[in-house]
């Protein structure tokens, strides 16, 4: 399981326009929000996402990307991210493959993915891992985190 203080491990995955993501491309270069979440079009996963896309531009403005993942298709990342107008990029963990790199277990009685946030600095270290099923409470530490990285570093 990835702690505070490892370097993130590089992964790949398909994006939400059916493209290629090579982590490499920003872990490393600039910080990230990785956040994991259950599935689309749920309330609390609606209501995470939007509180990520109402803030995206405080996060851009710090130097910062936000990437979200679960286990939804392209097709339905991209249903999503139009419906609500989600402007950062998605992640499709279909196998469940970045899950397990990540050490995501799941909730609820091991009925629902896992809800888990990580910020990683732009040396590609880890700075914050944020457990919580409360999808409310993931955005504002993700900031909080990005903004204290964005005043000592």
């Amino acid at each position: 399981m990835i702690q505070v203080g490892d370097k993130i491990p590089e992964f790949s995955a398909i994006d939400s326009e059916g493209n290629f993501f090579d982590s490499t491309s920003v872990v490393g270069i600039r910080p990230v929000v990785l956040y994991f979440y259950p599935k689309n079009f749920t309330p609390g996963c609606t209501k995470e996402a939007c509180q990520f896309r109402d803030q995206y531009e405080a996060f851009t403005d710090l130097g910062a990307e936000v990437i979200a993942v679960s286990s939804d298709s392209p097709k339905s990342h991209q249903k999503f991210k139009s419906a609500y107008q989600l402007p950062f990029m998605f992640l499709a963990d279909e196998k469940k493959e970045l899950r397990r790199l990540f050490g995501i277990k799941n909730n609820a009685f091991g009925l629902l993915p896992g809800r888990e946030t990580f910020v990683i600095d732009k040396h590609g270290i880890l700075q914050l891992r944020f457990n919580s099923i409360n999808a409310s409470r993931h955005m504002a530490k993700a900031l909080q985190k990005i903004k204290y990285l964005s005043n000592h570093e």
